[in-house]
């Protein structure tokens, strides 16, 4: 029974260490938290105001032709999937995993048919696993990413497209609604077909662009759809961070409630171990009277 006692006891102690490491990465992601909530509702402004500086010069432009704008039969398609790097985050690589994974199993027949770029070394790891092909991909992110960090792939995944080496690409991450509550998403990129044929554009003045209006969609174009993936990550960022901290509560909860368990077990132990000794000492006294 004694030993049985210290093994509860031990057994309390490690659950009790456990927590204060949980309670901790609460903490730390709740902190961390606000500012990429806060940097990634920032980001949207600018994407909105690029998209309509975009929409004005093509829908005021006729006949205007860049590859980024016209939809061509599909014969490859690109992804880039947004993962985090560790782990403790509850189902947020899981479930953008799963739906990725599910999407592409249907859409394609063979490996020749996609590819893939690949943010966080969780879903790297998981897609190498499977062998599926991965093309590029960025690991090692701060979780308060810039977009020097993945101007990159993101300038690749749009170059490739721009280049004919695949006609469609999508964007996979996770929505941050809120700390408990983040979207698996998949949202198709290029081509941009829905830019500049806007039926209620409304022009507020007449703009003359310098060298024309195809050279500067030629620069704005590509710089807005690697806005629009810098704007995935941080949503990606956030959700993150809003499931780490979720998934770290949750866990010092359960371990609050283990310990009550594991205490209440050893303290009815003890008793026990009290009442037999007790037991054990009146049975040799009326032994010897």
């Amino acid at each position: 029974m004694a030993r049985s006692m210290r093994d509860i006891k031990r057994q309390i102690k490690s659950v009790q260490n456990t927590r204060q490491i949980t309670k901790a990465m609460e903490m730390v992601a709740a902190s961390k938290l606000r500012k990429a909530q806060e940097k990634a509702i920032a980001a949207r402004p600018y994407a909105e105001k690029l998209k309509e500086v975009v929409s004005s010069i093509a829908a005021g432009t006729e006949g205007v032709q860049h590859p980024m704008l016209v939809s061509r039969p599909v014969k490859k398609t690109g992804y880039l999937i947004v993962t985090s790097d560790r782990g403790l985050a509850g189902g947020y690589n899981a479930n953008i995993l799963r739906k990725v994974t599910m999407l592409i199993a249907e859409k394609h027949k063979s490996k020749d048919e996609y590819a893939l770029f690949v943010i966080g070394r969780k879903g790297r790891d998981f897609l190498r696993r499977r062998e599926y092909p991965i093309v590029q991909e960025v690991t090692e992110l701060s979780d308060a990413p810039k977009f020097a960090d993945i101007k990159s792939i993101a300038n690749s995944a749009v170059q490739q497209f721009v280049d004919g080496t695949y006609d469609e690409l999508y964007v996979c991450y996770n929505q941050f609604v809120n700390a408990i509550t983040q979207i698996p998403t998949v949202e198709r990129l290029l081509p941009m077909d829905g830019v500049g044929n806007q039926e209620h554009h409304e022009a507020s003045a007449n703009y003359e662009y310098e060298p024309s209006p195809e050279g500067v969609l030629e620069v704005l174009l590509p710089k807005y759809a690697e806005t629009l993936i810098y704007s995935a990550i941080l949503d990606g960022k956030a959700s993150e961070l809003g499931a780490k901290m979720t998934a770290m509560g949750s866990a010092t909860k359960n371990a609050s409630k283990m310990i009550g368990e594991l205490t209440l077990t050893y303290n009815r132990a003890r008793q026990a171990a009290i009442t037999q000794e007790i037991t054990e000492i009146v049975a040799g006294a009326n032994a010897q009277s």
